[in-house]
C-alpha cells in the first residue's frame, strides 16, 4: 500500500482552530449553551465556504476533501480540549466544554479526544493529501472509517445514557450530525476501486491450496481469534452482571471501571459483544476457507474500531477523572495492561496479514486455455 503525502495546506488551515478557539474563549457572550452551538454552527459554515471556495477542484474530483479538511480543523480543537483538561494549555475551550459538550470533561471524553487529535489528525491530513496528488486512499479510508464510527457508537449513547445525561446541551444535537457522515462516506469509500495486486491466478491457486496447518501465521492468527472470542464474551457477560465468582473477581479486582456510572465502558463492552464477537468468529472462518474477499475491508475497518476504542478505554481506566474505586489496582496493572494491549494489536495484524498476502481472500479465476496447456506440459 502506498503511503500519500500529507497536505501542507490543510494542516495550515487545521491550525487556524488556534488563534479561533483563544478568541471565542474571551468573549462572554458564549457563555450561554445556545450562543456555543450557534458559534460553532457558524465557523463550521464559514470553514465550508472558504475551503469550497479556495479547493474547488479537489471537492469536484471527491467531495470527502472538504469532509477531511474541516474534521481536520475540529482534530485540533479536541486535541486542545484534551490538553488544556490534562491542565498543560488554558486559555482556548473553557466555554466550550462547560456550556457546549461538558462531558468532553470525563476521562472518556478526554482520550477520545487525544485519538482525534492525534490519529484522526494524521489521517485527515494523509487521506486530503492523496486527494490533492490524485492517489489511491482507500485502506486508510476504511480504517478512519471504522475508528470514527465506533468513538460515535459508543461516546453519544454514553452520554444519554451516563451519569452526564442531565447535562445533555443543545450542541449535542450538532453532534448528532457526525452520524450521518461516516454513512455517506463509508458508501463512497467502498465504492472506491481496490488498488491492483500482482498476484497471479497461479498465485492464487497455490495459495488457496494449502491447509492451516501449512499457514502458521493464519493458524496462529486463528487461535488468536478465538481466545479474543472468548475474552469478550467474557467481559460482555460482566457488564451484563453475571452472578458467576469469576465476573465478580473480575470486575473488582481487575477492570473496576467497567462499573463507572459514565455508561461508556459497558457501552463498550457491549458493543464488543454484539459487533466484535461475530466478527472474530467469522474472520477465523475467512482465515481457515479460501476465498472469503470481504476480509481484507472489513479487517481494516475492525482494526480501526478496535484500535480507537482500546485506546479510549485503556486510557479512561486509569486516568485521574475517573474515581479511584474504579480504576485499575496497581497490583494487576500489568495483567490489565497486557490483555488489553493483545486485544488491540491482533486486529491490526489480522488487517495488515490482508494486506501483505491477499491471494488467500481473493475469488479463484479459471485458468486460461494457455495456461492450462502449459501446466500439462
Amino acid at each position: 500500500m502506498d503511503i500519500p503525502p500529507l497536505a501542507g495546506k490543510t494542516a495550515a488551515m487545521s491550525l487556524g482552530a488556534l488563534p479561533v478557539s483563544y478568541a471565542l474563549n474571551h468573549i462572554s457572550a458564549l457563555s450561554q449553551p445556545l450562543c456555543a452551538v450557534l458559534m460553532s454552527a457558524l465557523i463550521f459554515g464559514l470553514l465550508f465556504m472558504a475551503v469550497y471556495s479556495l479547493s474547488h477542484g479537489e471537492i469536484t474530483y471527491d467531495p470527502l476533501y472538504a469532509v477531511f479538511v474541516i474534521f481536520s480543523f475540529t482534530s485540533v480543537v479536541d486535541l486542545v480540549i484534551a490538553l488544556q483538561e490534562d491542565g498543560y494549555v488554558a486559555g482556548f475551550m473553557d466555554f466550550y466544554t462547560k456550556e457546549g459538550e461538558p462531558y468532553l470533561r470525563t476521562a472518556h471524553g478526554i482520550f477520545i479526544c487525544y485519538w482525534d487529535g492525534t490519529v484522526h489528525y494524521l489521517l485527515y491530513l494523509t487521506m486530503a493529501g492523496a486527494i490533492r496528488k490524485r492517489k489511491r486512499y482507500r485502506s486508510l479510508g476504511l480504517y478512519w472509517l471504522g475508528s470514527f464510527a465506533m468513538s460515535l457508537l459508543v461516546f453519544l449513547p454514553g452520554n444519554i445514557l451516563g451519569k452526564y445525561s442531565s447535562e445533555i446541551r443543545p450542541a449535542f444535537f450538532l453532534a448528532i450530525l457526525y452520524v450521518l457522515v461516516p454513512c455517506w462516506a463509508g458508501v463512497r469509500i467502498f465504492s472506491q476501486p481496490c488498488a491492483p495486486t500482482s498476484c497471479t491466478p497461479d498465485m492464487v491457486q497455490e495459495e488457496q491450496n494449502k491447509s492451516l496447518l501449512q499457514r502458521p501465521a493464519d493458524l496462529t492468527l486463528v487461535a488468536y481469534l478465538i481466545l479474543a472470542a472468548f475474552f469478550t464474551l467474557f467481559r460482555g457477560l460482566v457488564v451484563l452482571d453475571c452472578p458467576t465468582d469469576a465476573c465478580f473477581i473480575y470486575i473488582y479486582q481487575y477492570e473496576p471501571y467497567l462499573r463507572d456510572p459514565v455508561a461508556y465502558p459497558k457501552l463498550q463492552m457491549l458493543m464488543y459483544l454484539f459487533y466484535a464477537l461475530p466478527f472474530y468468529c467469522l474472520a477465523a472462518y475467512a482465515l481457515t476457507f479460501p476465498g472469503c474477499s470481504w476480509l481484507p475491508d472489513w479487517a481494516l475497518v475492525f482494526a480501526g474500531a478496535i484500535g480507537q476504542a482500546q485506546f479510549s478505554h485503556m486510557g479512561a481506566s486509569m486516568h485521574l477523572r475517573t474515581p479511584f474505586t474504579y480504576r485499575v489496582p496497581e497490583d494487576t496493572w500489568t495483567s490489565f495492561f497486557l490483555s488489553n494491549m493483545l486485544f488491540a494489536l491482533g486486529p491490526h495484524l489480522l488487517a495488515f496479514r490482508c494486506l501483505w498476502r491477499p491471494a488467500f481472500f481473493m475469488r479463484a479465476r479459471p485458468l486460461a486455455p494457455q495456461d492450462q496447456s502449459k501446466k500439462q506440459q
